[in-house]
Order: structure tokens, then C-alpha cells, then sequence
């Protein structure tokens, strides 16, 4: 027993460094390759500060606030996925599934389309807000006297399904120019951020994260059941509304920077699952696989000049056809 943990625990520890080398490599890409293409040593003396005034300020300014957007942005949407899958104990169990991208998107247009405002931080409010309001409709609709997962799940659907009428009616009810601008951030993209939305950003990360790594150790008993988890004194109800509301904030938050970008926290989870081979869902790891996918899924999107969003969807959308299936059988 004391050797299989240790095997589990070593392969923990190496898929995370690989991850973190993985990080650094298509960083280090995303830094040099571009409209305008560096080399190793240009992007490392801009990094540095000693390079040419152009190179740093292409670098500095514009290439890595980018990077690290989708690094931070893939943490928050690995780490919330991990969240609700382990939650709902069901791969499905994903806050975009559920719904809470979609009540994100909702309170970003009613503050775009209904107040009629462009500007970042009240439409990244809304953003949060709009998330928010929907995992609390959900957590309240789905309990009855405790919180099922695959309940959850369906509730979480049904009002995914009830928000996207509302995104497309304040859609079509507008003008045409208001209209094109929330359906371009509706596609999720970082091309419009920089340094300035970056720190509110990370700030917020800073924040969250370290209060999910506290309530981490609860989070692992529920994993063992409700019975086995009142018997180590956990409150259930309590636990788990602290741990949506961690969840959903991580996922709005992303949102309120980018947009709606699907799929990397339904699929993160399981592919660090699948590489460090563990019974559980490890948090770091699904943080680390999910910040590899989304910086991927940027770079690639570069490179066709498609929004990160568009990415994600294609690629993940196999990914949930696959779970849909397998699903079904297993029922």
C-alpha cells in the first residue's frame, strides 16, 4: 500500500515538472514566433530588459501579457474544472456544461447591450456577477435535502439551455454594431488584453487560489463519500457551497477577462487524471494540464488567426461527444 502511494506520488511530482517544462517551451514560442519572428536570444535579452527598444517593447507589451493570460486564465479553468467534476463526482460535472459560462455571458450583455456600456471593468463585473447568480440558481434548484451530482448536472443544463435564449434574444434585439462587438467577445479571445486588465487579473487569482489550496484537504474527504466524510466531521453543505462559489469564480473570472472559453476546464481535469494515473482529481496538475491546452490553443489559433475560443470549441467538442457516449453505455 505504502509503495503504490509513493509510485503515485512520484508520478505526480514528475508529470508536474514536465507540465511546467512543457509551459516554458510554448511560452517561449509564443514569445518568438509572430508576425514579426525573434529568436531564442532576442526574446530572452527583451525578457531581461537589455534588448533593442522595439524587440522589448513587442515582447514587454504586447506578446507577454498575452502568455500569461492564457497561462493564468488555463490555471483558473483547470483548477474550477477539477472543482466541479470532483463535486458532482461525473467527468461532465464542468462549469461550462453547467452553465455558469453561459450566465458569465449573460451578465457581460446585459451591461454591453441593456446599460449600454464598453467599459472593461463593469463589464467584467457584470461578468462575475452573472456567473455567480447562476451557480447559486443552480446549487438552490438542484438541493433537496443535499446536493446530488448528476442532479446538479441536468439543473445546471436545463438553465445552460435557458440562458443561451436569453444571450440570443438581447442579441437580435439590438443594433447591429453593438450586436458584432458582444459576439466577438463572445468567442473568448486575449487579443485585446494587456498589462493594464493583466494585474486586476492575476490579483484576483492570487486571492482565490490560495483559499482553494485551503479548503483542498476537506474537499478530499468528500471525495470519499458523504457518509465517510461526516464521519471525518466534515460539513457537507457547507463545504460544497464554499467550494462553488471558489469554483465559479475562478471560471468568471476568465470570462470577465476573455470571454466564454469552453471546454479546457471539462477537459484539463481528465487529462491530468489520465497522466498522473491517480484515483483522485489532483488540483495542481489539472491547473498546470489546463494552462499547457489553453496557451496551445492560442498559439494555435495565432497561427490561423482564430480566437482561442474557436479553438478550444473544435477541440474540445470531440472531447465531449467522446464523455457523451461513454456516458450513455456506462448507464
Amino acid at each position: 500500500m505504502g509503495g503504490a502511494i509513493w509510485r503515485i506520488e512520484m508520478r505526480t511530482l514528475v508529470v508536474r515538472i514536465v507540465l511546467v517544462l512543457v509551459l516554458v517551451v510554448l511560452g517561449m514560442a509564443a514569445l518568438a514566433i509572430g508576425t514579426f519572428q525573434l529568436d531564442l536570444a532576442q526574446v530572452l535579452s527583451a525578457l531581461t530588459g537589455s534588448g533593442e527598444g522595439n524587440v522589448r517593447k513587442l515582447v514587454l507589451e504586447w506578446r507577454l501579457p498575452r502568455v500569461l493570460f492564457a497561462v493564468l486564465g488555463g490555471i483558473a479553468l483547470g483548477v474550477s474544472g477539477a472543482i466541479f467534476q470532483s463535486l458532482t463526482r461525473n467527468p461532465l460535472g464542468s462549469p461550462d456544461v453547467i452553465g455558469f459560462d453561459a450566465g458569465s455571458y449573460t451578465g457581460a450583455l446585459v451591461v454591453m447591450l441593456v446599460l449600454g456600456s464598453v467599459s472593461y471593468t463593469l463589464i467584467a463585473t457584470g461578468a462575475v456577477l452573472g456567473g455567480v447568480v447562476t451557480a447559486l440558481l443552480v446549487y438552490v434548484l438542484a438541493y433537496r435535502g443535499g446536493i446530488q451530482g448528476f442532479r446538479f448536472i441536468i439543473v445546471g443544463i436545463g438553465l445552460s439551455a435557458f440562458l443561451v435564449g436569453i444571450n440570443s434574444y438581447l442579441l437580435i434585439s439590438t443594433g447591429a454594431q453593438e450586436a458584432r462587438a458582444a459576439i466577438a467577445w463572445g468567442f473568448g479571445s486575449f487579443s485585446a488584453l494587456g498589462a493594464e486588465q493583466l494585474l486586476p487579473f492575476a490579483l484576483v487569482l492570487v486571492v482565490v487560489l490560495p483559499l482553494v489550496a485551503m479548503v483542498r484537504r476537506g474537499f478530499a474527504q468528500l471525495e470519499l463519500g458523504d457518509d465517510a466524510a461526516r464521519a471525518l466531521g466534515v460539513g457537507l453543505e457547507r463545504s460544497r457551497l464554499i467550494m462553488t462559489v471558489l469554483g465559479v469564480s475562478l471560471t468568471a473570472i476568465v470570462t470577465a477577462a476573455a470571454g466564454p472559453i469552453s471546454f479546457v476546464a471539462l477537459v484539463a481535469p481528465q487529462v491530468a487524471r489520465r497522466l498522473v494515473r491517480s484515483p483522485g482529481l489532483d488540483m495542481v496538475s489539472a491547473g498546470l494540464t489546463g494552462a499547457v491546452l489553453l496557451l496551445a490553443a492560442d498559439f494555435i489559433g495565432q497561427r490561423f488567426e482564430i480566437t482561442v475560443g474557436l479553438v478550444t470549441v473544435v477541440l474540445g467538442g470531440g472531447y465531449f461527444a467522446w464523455l457523451l457516449i461513454k456516458e450513455g453505455f456506462r448507464r
